[in-house]
């Protein structure tokens, strides 16, 4: 019988693995698809759902997001888009962090909350969606709140951090906890028609900076709301963050924060 690479080169058209065949070394090898992913870009294959990547990331590039650990604190507006671009992109391995449930008022903007899904868990929600778009996507829920004193538990073996969060001063924790763990972590927030992004990279304290005298705030979006393309658009830049940090290419935004006004389409790039 053929071994799984062997199979694996076989069925490869031009190096790159349908997602078929990768379907089927699953059935015939009784092999979770993470294991037949590993496989692939082990052998230097690619699969095919990552073609349209190709020219912007290599195969290596592949294998080391694949091989990477990202968490995602809080699932909700911000978290669903960031876990959905990650899951696409071919993270191998994602926390997610949330233990809220869906309410009516996540439909506008909350990418897994649907009719469907209410009163459903917001981590177990983006489990079931990974794995309708990418079953060699690992997604771990945690369905408990993030603190400082589960912080070093849940954050164990992340690459980076992400930021989803909506309380200020659970932000300022997990700012701490990754600081302490030397975690880089990926920030983000919206309320309205506004936006911020940032990164801290360990042995900095960005978050305290941006926040210094508010850690008992809610943020803006208390008071505004949010929207859904404000979500979608900052959970982008947020992703690329992550991706940049893995793979440590291009520039990132350590020591700066993009300031994004999307009413009056203006987004300023702030030196911190």
């Amino acid at each position: 019988m053929k071994s799984l690479r062997e199979f694996l080169v076989a069925h490869a058209q031009n190096g790159v693995i349908s997602f078929s065949v990768q379907a089927k070394a699953v059935r015939e090898f009784r092999l979770p698809f993470p294991v037949v992913e590993e496989t692939i870009l082990k052998t230097n294959l690619l699969p095919s759902r990552y073609l349209r990547n190709q020219e912007t990331l290599s195969q290596a590039d592949q294998f080391s997001l694949f091989r990477s650990r990202v968490a995602v604190i809080g699932c909700g507006g911000l978290g669903g888009y960031i876990v959905e671009a990650l899951a696409r992109v071919g993270i191998g391995h994602i926390t997610v962090i949330d233990p809220d449930v869906f309410d009516d008022h996540n439909l506008n903007r909350q990418l897994l909350s649907e009719t469907g899904t209410l009163g459903l868990s917001k981590a177990e929600a983006a489990v079931g969606r990974v794995r309708r778009i990418n079953p060699a996507v690992t997604v771990a829920p945690v369905k408990r709140v993030f603190t400082r004193e589960n912080g070093g538990m849940l954050l164990k073996h992340a690459r980076a951090a992400v930021d989803a969060l909506d309380s200020i001063g659970l932000r300022l924790d997990l700012a701490d906890v990754c600081m302490e763990m030397g975690i880089p972590l990926v920030h983000g927030s919206i309320g309205g028609w506004y936006g911020q992004v940032t990164t801290q990279f360990p042995g900095e304290d960005t978050l305290r900076k941006i926040y210094s005298g508010r850690s008992h705030d809610k943020g803006i979006e208390d008071r505004l709301g949010n929207l859904s393309f404000m979500a979608c658009l900052v959970a982008g830049f947020q992703a690329a963050e992550v991706v940049k940090i893995i793979l440590d290419q291009g520039k990132t935004l350590r020591g700066r924060m993009l300031s994004i006004n999307l009413l009056d389409v203006e987004i300023v790039d702030v030196a911190l």
